[in-house]
């Protein structure tokens, strides 16, 4: 196959893979506390295959950039709603351990538990958990994270944040986990906002612009790749007469 073919498919395979992130950012345009992702395009020489043996510059996705920046700010005035102000992350305990995430949208379990929308528990400092008296007023949260109810201190919520971001692994649900190597440490500059939802950082006319782009550099290189094809033909046509 023709050395123009080769490069031509590669980048077709990561025009492909950049499509399925760009439309993966586009379904969470109103997911809360979702960054927005793009992949990471790189060049890689390797032989193409015989009779030429020589370089070829193919093209690769190296790995995937998220961007941390911070989304919009919805009130909604929901007691349990929480936004983070900073880099920071929100622990949640799990079966499989500790997840980390932007989403702040909490509830009360039946035992009256803090816990995120799949109805694990929201860590609090010193690895607890924030518990609730259903009976009781609703809660009131500090800046800090600190939680009140009916003027008692129940716990204060955990915030963490990462030396290396860009270690974060995604496990589905919004939610992040980080290797051994990368752990949590203390966010004591972050800051809570109480009734608050932290929109997602996707905005939509980039993202639908990105869906375009990929599909004009993909219709140009097909087009690319046929020309080269026809190419191939004639000459062998050529050469097939003249023998």
């Amino acid at each position: 196959m023709d050395n123009t073919l080769y490069v031509g498919l590669s980048r077709q395979v990561t025009l492909q893979r950049s499509l399925d992130v760009t439309a993966n950012n586009l379904a969470n345009v109103d997911t809360a506390g979702f960054k927005v992702e793009s992949l990471i395009f790189n060049t890689d020489p390797l032989d193409a295959p015989a009779p030429t043996n020589t370089p070829v510059q193919y093209v690769l996705d190296t790995g995937l950039a998220r961007n941390f920046a911070p989304g919009s700010f919805e009130t909604t005035g929901n007691p349990l709603d929480l936004a983070v102000e900073g880099d920071a992350f929100f622990t949640i305990q799990t079966a499989q351990g500790p997840v980390y995430t932007r989403d702040g949208r909490f509830a009360i379990s039946a035992d009256g538990t803090l816990v995120d929308k799949n109805g694990n528990a929201v860590e609090a400092a010193g690895n607890a958990t924030i518990n609730l008296d259903i009976k009781k007023s609703s809660p009131s949260i500090g800046r800090d994270g600190t939680v009140m109810q009916d003027g008692v201190q129940v716990g204060k919520i955990s915030m963490v944040r990462f030396a290396d971001r860009g270690a974060l692994s995604k496990t589905g649900d919004n939610r992040f986990s980080s290797p051994a190597t990368n752990p949590p440490l203390p966010a004591t500059d972050s800051l809570l906002r109480q009734g608050v939802v932290e929109h997602s950082n996707v905005t939509p006319v980039t993202e639908v612009t990105h869906l375009i782009s990929i599909s004009r550099q993909y219709e140009r290189i097909a087009a690319m790749m046929n020309a080269a094809s026809d190419l191939s033909k004639q000459a062998i046509d050529r050469l097939g007469r003249v023998a």
